[in-house]
């Protein structure tokens, strides 16, 4: 028996969005006051994640904020020829104040805000919920370059994203400015059935991982909206049902799994080993889930 159309259509449903915008701009604010130690710096707070896309349900709180620094950057110099790396280290020194520089002093910002509330973790600072405020997730970073030209800092095309470090010293680079931005243009094209079903298919996640079909983790939101970015558009039409049904038919009868890309357009989605990417035994199973889900409803 397959999901009712009315279940389909309440789990479509957008999350808090008055508390949430409310934990955004008080955070943003205490991020943002001019007497922080890195006031004097260029940088920037702005939203990531599902709040941030409008792609949140009731069952995900977290509010997930970027502050970025921009007055130092790392690179991606991979796709330059020998000379144009030379010339991009010849064309910029050495920062004097650092990414672990810029962790600590907004680490020091929370704290003296939110107290025993703020938690340094392995690749954000958490801050807990208290009252309204929401569970929050504050990414410290720098800008990122991912360059395809480089002759001198006036004259390159690069895609800017931003990077950060996990607990083991490991460099992640994202770029959730395209990710909103792809995913905003899909909906668009869609007729404005893509945020909806990722709200769909997240709440079924949850019912997943409730009933025991599949782990805690095995399916982060950010991977669900990029697996459903893959989907062509004409699938996406009609009834929240017919959409379910086509997206979990296409992945497992049409797609070429090795081509799919995650929403910012800048990674493969399926890649084991990678922290950007989605383990691909791990797609499967939320697949396989999500069809054993609507059969046995």
């Amino acid at each position: 028996m397959p999901i009712p159309e009315s279940q389909l259509e309440t789990w479509s449903h957008q999350g808090s969005i008055t508390q949430s915008s409310n934990t955004y701009n008080t955070i943003k604010s205490v991020l943002e006051a001019s007497t922080t130690p890195y006031a004097s710096k260029n940088f920037k707070v702005f939203l990531q994640g599902s709040y941030g896309n409008d792609t949140n349900i009731y069952a995900e709180s977290d509010v997930d904020l970027v502050i970025r620094l921009d007055d130092c950057f790392q690179s991606d110099l991979s796709e330059l020829t020998e000379e144009e790396k030379a010339a991009y280290k010849s064309g910029f020194p050495d920062a004097t104040y650092t990414y672990a520089d810029f962790k600590k002093d907004v680490l020091s910002v929370l704290t003296q805000a939110y107290g025993g509330a703020v938690t340094a973790g392995d690749k954000a600072i958490a801050i807990d919920a208290n009252g309204s405020r929401r569970k929050a997730d504050v990414i410290v970073a720098i800008q990122f370059r991912r360059y395809f030209k480089f002759r001198s800092s006036s004259d390159s095309t690069y895609v800017e994203g931003i990077c950060f470090w996990n607990g083991n010293g490991d460099r992640i680079a994202n770029y959730p400015k395209q990710h909103s931005a792809n995913l905003t243009a899909k909906h668009q094209s869609t007729s404005k059935w893509f945020k909806p079903l990722a709200r769909v298919f997240k709440n079924m996640r949850s019912r997943m991982v409730d009933e025991g079909l599949i782990k805690p983790g095995v399916a982060p939101s950010y991977y669900i909206e990029g697996l459903l970015y893959n989907v062509p558009n004409e699938k996406l039409t009609s009834s929240y049902q017919d959409c379910v049904v086509n997206a979990l038919n296409w992945y497992r009868q049409e797609a070429l799994k090795t081509d799919l890309v995650c929403a910012n357009e800048q990674y493969y989605l399926l890649r084991d080993g990678q922290h950007t990417c989605w383990n691909q035994a791990n797609c499967d199973a939320f697949i396989e889930a999500a069809v054993r889900l609507w059969n046995e409803w």
